[in-house]
Protein backbone atom coordinates (compact mmCIF):
# COMPACT_ATOMS: atom_id res chain seq x y z
CA UNK A 1 0.00 0.00 0.00
CA UNK A 2 1.51 3.57 -0.72
CA UNK A 3 0.33 6.83 0.98
CA UNK A 4 -3.41 8.01 0.35
CA UNK A 5 -3.87 12.09 -0.23
CA UNK A 6 -0.60 13.04 0.38
CA UNK A 7 0.15 10.85 3.50
CA UNK A 8 3.80 10.87 3.38
CA UNK A 9 4.74 12.04 6.55
CA UNK A 10 8.49 13.07 7.88
CA UNK A 11 9.77 10.47 10.00
CA UNK A 12 12.99 10.75 12.39
CA UNK A 13 16.04 9.34 11.51
CA UNK A 14 16.63 5.52 13.36
CA UNK A 15 18.53 5.39 16.16
CA UNK A 16 20.27 2.73 18.16
CA UNK A 17 16.62 2.14 19.63
CA UNK A 18 14.52 2.37 16.87
CA UNK A 19 16.83 1.25 14.28
CA UNK A 20 15.99 -2.70 14.31
CA UNK A 21 12.22 -1.63 14.33
CA UNK A 22 12.41 0.64 11.45
CA UNK A 23 14.89 -2.27 9.55
CA UNK A 24 11.31 -4.44 9.95
CA UNK A 25 9.32 -1.96 8.66
CA UNK A 26 11.27 -1.96 5.43
CA UNK A 27 9.88 -5.59 4.81
CA UNK A 28 6.36 -4.68 5.96
CA UNK A 29 7.37 -6.43 9.29
CA UNK A 30 5.51 -4.99 12.63
CA UNK A 31 7.90 -6.41 15.38
CA UNK A 32 7.49 -4.94 18.69
CA UNK A 33 9.89 -5.14 22.02
CA UNK A 34 10.22 -7.82 24.75
CA UNK A 35 11.68 -8.16 27.71
CA UNK A 36 13.77 -11.48 28.60
CA UNK A 37 13.63 -10.81 32.65
CA UNK A 38 9.76 -10.00 32.16
CA UNK A 39 9.26 -13.08 30.02
CA UNK A 40 11.29 -15.62 32.32
CA UNK A 41 9.28 -14.23 35.23
CA UNK A 42 5.54 -15.13 33.41
CA UNK A 43 3.58 -11.96 35.35
CA UNK A 44 -0.03 -13.38 34.21
CA UNK A 45 -1.40 -9.53 35.70
CA UNK A 46 -0.27 -7.91 32.41
CA UNK A 47 1.35 -8.89 28.68
CA UNK A 48 4.75 -10.43 29.40
CA UNK A 49 7.44 -7.84 29.12
CA UNK A 50 6.37 -6.33 25.45
CA UNK A 51 6.03 -2.59 24.57
CA UNK A 52 6.10 -0.06 22.02
CA UNK A 53 7.68 2.22 21.54
CA UNK A 54 10.79 1.35 21.34
CA UNK A 55 12.93 1.80 24.33
CA UNK A 56 16.53 1.36 26.10
CA UNK A 57 14.69 0.22 29.31
CA UNK A 58 11.69 -1.95 30.37
CA UNK A 59 8.90 -0.67 30.82
CA UNK A 60 7.51 -3.26 33.68
CA UNK A 61 11.05 -4.47 35.47
CA UNK A 62 13.71 -1.68 34.38
CA UNK A 63 15.92 -4.63 32.45
CA UNK A 64 18.25 -4.09 29.08
CA UNK A 65 17.15 -7.32 28.18
CA UNK A 66 15.36 -6.42 24.96
CA UNK A 67 14.79 -8.54 22.02
CA UNK A 68 12.37 -8.44 19.22
CA UNK A 69 9.08 -10.88 17.98
CA UNK A 70 7.55 -10.35 15.01
CA UNK A 71 3.24 -9.35 15.66
CA UNK A 72 0.72 -10.58 14.06
CA UNK A 73 -0.70 -6.81 12.91
CA UNK A 74 -4.06 -7.57 13.98
CA UNK A 75 -5.77 -6.01 16.54
CA UNK A 76 -9.11 -3.47 17.48
CA UNK A 77 -9.55 0.20 17.49
CA UNK A 78 -8.76 1.72 20.67
CA UNK A 79 -9.66 4.94 20.10
CA UNK A 80 -10.29 7.41 17.19
CA UNK A 81 -10.60 10.92 16.26
CA UNK A 82 -11.41 12.17 12.46
CA UNK A 83 -9.38 15.46 11.92
CA UNK A 84 -10.96 18.00 9.71
CA UNK A 85 -8.41 20.46 9.89
CA UNK A 86 -4.97 19.59 8.07
CA UNK A 87 -1.52 20.30 9.93
CA UNK A 88 -0.11 20.94 6.69
CA UNK A 89 -1.74 21.94 3.53
CA UNK A 90 -0.94 18.84 1.52
CA UNK A 91 -2.75 16.99 3.62
CA UNK A 92 -6.66 16.28 2.32
CA UNK A 93 -8.61 15.92 5.00
CA UNK A 94 -10.73 14.15 6.70
CA UNK A 95 -8.73 11.26 8.00
CA UNK A 96 -8.85 9.49 11.26
CA UNK A 97 -5.82 8.94 13.80
CA UNK A 98 -6.41 6.41 16.17
CA UNK A 99 -4.98 4.32 19.05
CA UNK A 100 -5.06 0.76 18.18
CA UNK A 101 -5.12 -2.05 21.06
CA UNK A 102 -2.28 -5.10 18.89
CA UNK A 103 -3.43 -8.68 19.77
CA UNK A 104 -0.18 -8.77 21.93
CA UNK A 105 -1.94 -5.74 23.89
CA UNK A 106 0.70 -2.60 23.53
CA UNK A 107 -1.02 0.81 21.40
CA UNK A 108 0.37 1.96 18.26
CA UNK A 109 -0.73 5.78 17.24
CA UNK A 110 -1.71 5.48 13.60
CA UNK A 111 -4.11 6.37 10.65
CA UNK A 112 -7.08 4.12 10.00
CA UNK A 113 -7.47 3.95 6.01
CA UNK A 114 -10.01 2.40 3.34
CA UNK A 115 -13.05 3.42 5.06
CA UNK A 116 -14.72 6.80 5.55
CA UNK A 117 -13.73 8.32 8.48
CA UNK A 118 -17.24 8.56 9.83
CA UNK A 119 -17.47 4.78 9.59
CA UNK A 120 -14.67 3.70 12.25
CA UNK A 121 -16.02 2.77 15.44
CA UNK A 122 -14.03 1.59 18.88
CA UNK A 123 -13.54 -2.28 18.95
CA UNK A 124 -13.41 -2.34 15.22
CA UNK A 125 -11.09 -5.44 14.35
CA UNK A 126 -7.96 -4.08 12.39
CA UNK A 127 -5.09 -5.54 10.71
CA UNK A 128 -1.57 -3.59 9.86
CA UNK A 129 -1.35 -1.99 5.84
CA UNK A 130 1.77 0.08 5.11
CA UNK A 131 2.38 3.64 3.69
CA UNK A 132 6.28 3.16 1.91
CA UNK A 133 8.67 5.93 2.59
CA UNK A 134 10.74 7.74 0.18
CA UNK A 135 13.79 6.38 2.01
CA UNK A 136 12.67 2.69 1.69
CA UNK A 137 11.06 2.21 5.49
CA UNK A 138 7.32 2.14 6.07
CA UNK A 139 5.33 3.34 8.42
CA UNK A 140 2.21 1.06 9.84
CA UNK A 141 -1.41 1.98 9.38
CA UNK A 142 -4.22 -0.17 9.73
CA UNK A 143 -7.45 -1.11 7.77
CA UNK A 144 -10.46 -3.12 8.27
CA UNK A 145 -9.63 -6.60 9.47
CA UNK A 146 -12.51 -8.09 7.44
CA UNK A 147 -14.33 -6.42 4.30
CA UNK A 148 -17.59 -4.56 5.54
CA UNK A 149 -20.46 -6.56 4.53
CA UNK A 150 -23.31 -3.88 4.42
CA UNK A 151 -26.21 -4.31 2.78
CA UNK A 152 -27.52 -2.17 0.31
CA UNK A 153 -30.74 -0.70 1.17
CA UNK A 154 -33.59 0.08 -1.27
CA UNK A 155 -33.95 3.35 0.57
CA UNK A 156 -31.04 4.87 -0.70
CA UNK A 157 -31.79 4.80 -4.37
CA UNK A 158 -32.04 8.18 -6.14
CA UNK A 159 -35.62 9.18 -5.94
CA UNK A 160 -36.92 7.06 -2.91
Amino acid sequence: MTGLDGFKPDVPAPDEITGPWWEATTEHRLVLQTCSRCAREDRRDRPVGVQHPPRPLCIHCGSDELDWVASAGTGVVDACTVVHRAPRADLAVPYVIARVRLDEGVVLLTRLQEREPDEWRIDDPVRVAWVDLDDGRALPVFVPAAPSAAPSSPETKEGS
